[in-house]
């Protein structure tokens, strides 16, 4: 095996386990020797026999000098960093340590109200101040785009000590903001951009999509090798460019808010997943890109169905369009997304999400022409169901409204707290966070005022059937408030 088809830390992993010697050491299933039949059948043998820790030829996350070092710098190098450190606690791992690593408590910071909730775990560990920016919203579709750059350059004019900002690209829906002036921006102000590119792992791969972040000039990546690449769920890297975050800090923060008994097997992945990537990354997603522009295009001959494309891109907020990303709007149907969604699984199909008015789906680097014909043929379906047999309907749920901030995200986390019925906390500091995942951004954070707009909202949301998170009361009926 040459050097570029070496996977260093998979290959250490496999010689370690075939080495015969006698395990005295974590974890407990003594590379499966416990293992019950249901793991076993679970994880494979030889996975099982992989699965161990703490040996010196398997190198340590905290202070990697052998195969994970190498492992990290191969990913470095593929995705045009100067630095990858690997996250076994997924992006949100990731995005809490680069947040540590740049911030300190009371630093104001600027960052895109349509962030994932991830991003509050952030401000609440940093300490640090959200300044807010309000993305462009597509009042059609309901959803939130990107935050313009001159929206950014506003915000940093106005608030002088910010000391970063923090970008959301692509969105969840796949699309992407202005980044290279948003990045020019910051750097202008001598200050880092930290961007959340959690489903932007394949943009590198293919000269159809949008530009990575990376390459658009940011400063710390937080992204999801799990999401649309080949690693195993959890897995997930930050990636350091230039240093106006300096590397010892990032590695000080990223060691701080990592788990000390870190799973070999999801760092193997994305070892692995940099392989892949390497040898048949521009095929893979080359293929998902086609796959996609001609699923677009059948999706939008059906009846009461539409799929938007590069032709609502090129408008504030909106720049480039991740192809991959098949957002089907369903109010032609009289259906919210919601329903589609409950009908698709029906016929086996299981999207990404749903929220009020669409369906999402994602057409990855694993796709073929046999996975892209069954969602079509689903959707078909779907339209012939409930084409002309229902007015078509635009719901009046879309973005959350924009709330006034009394407290910090910190502040508000620690803050004694009480439970009052949802009614009744109209000008009240929420303690807690309300989200509805998928998408996961927040429509209340703490510290955030809350008003009758927003319980409005609240109730309509969740009376089409997304899921709450981050409430204490799943059902909304109560919210906990500052007392």
């Amino acid at each position: 095996m040459n050097e570029r088809e070496r996977a260093p830390l998979a290959a250490a992993m496999k010689a370690y386990a075939a080495s015969g010697a006698l395990a005295f050491h974590t974890p407990g299933h003594k590379q499966g020797l416990g293992a019950h039949p249901l793991l076993r059948a679970l994880v494979t043998e030889e996975g099982l026999r992989e699965e161990v820790s703490l040996a010196d030829e398997l190198d340590d996350l905290h202070r990697p000098e052998g195969c994970l070092k190498e492992a990290q710098e191969k990913a470095a190098r593929l995705w045009g960093a100067d630095e990858a450190i690997f996250s076994v606690n997924g992006t949100t791992g990731a995005i809490h340590a680069m947040m540590t690593a740049a911030l300190s408590p009371g630093d104001e910071v600027i960052v895109p109200r349509n962030m994932h909730r991830s991003v509050v775990g952030g401000l609440i560990l940093s300490g640090a101040r959200p300044v807010y920016t309000a993305p462009e919203t597509d009042e059609t579709l309901g959803i939130a785009h990107g935050v313009t750059a001159a929206a950014v350059r506003r915000a940093l004019d106005e608030h002088p000590a910010a000391r970063a900002v923090i970008a959301v690209y692509p969105t969840y829906y796949g699309v992407a903001s202005e980044l290279r002036e948003i990045a020019a921006a910051a750097h202008e102000k001598r200050l880092p951009l930290l961007v959340d590119e959690a489903h932007g792992a394949h943009l590198r791969f293919s000269d159809e999509l949008p530009p990575d972040a990376l390459s658009c000039g940011a400063d710390l990546v937080a992204q999801s090798t799990h999401k649309l690449l080949g690693a195993m769920t959890q897995a997930s890297v930050l990636f350091r460019n230039g240093g106006r975050v300096p590397p010892e800090r990032v590695r000080r923060a990223a060691s701080l808010l990592a788990t000390t008994s870190p799973n070999y097997l999801l760092m193997a992945s994305l070892d692995i997943a940099r392989l892949q990537m390497e040898d048949e990354g521009e095929i893979r997603v080359g293929r998902a890109v086609r796959l996609a522009a001609e699923l677009r295009a059948e999706i939008n001959a059906l009846p009461g169905l539409w799929c938007f494309g590069r032709e609502r891109m090129q408008r504030p907020g909106a720049a480039a369009l991740d192809v991959t990303k098949l957002t089907v709007n369903v109010s032609g149907l009289g259906l919210s997304g919601e329903e589609a969604m409950r009908f698709l699984r029906e016929k086996q199909i299981q999207a990404e999400l749903a929220d009020a008015r669409n369906v999402l789906f994602i057409v990855s680097m694993a796709d073929t022409g046999k996975e892209t014909e069954r969602l079509l043929t689903a959707l078909a379906a779907l339209s012939k169901e409930y084409a002309g047999r229902r007015e078509a309907s635009v719901l009046s749920v879309s973005t959350p409204p924009s709330l006034p901030t009394e407290l910090s995200p910190r502040e508000a986390f620690f803050a004694v707290r009480e439970s009052v019925p949802l009614e009744k906390a109209a000008g009240r500091v929420a303690a807690e966070e309300v989200a509805f995942y998928p998408p996961g951004i927040p429509a209340i954070v703490p510290g955030e005022i809350v008003t009758p707009e927003v319980i409005d909202y609240l109730r309509e949301t969740a009376r089409i059937g997304l899921k709450v998170t981050g409430s204490h009361d799943p059902s909304l009926s109560t919210i906990c408030v500052v007392k």
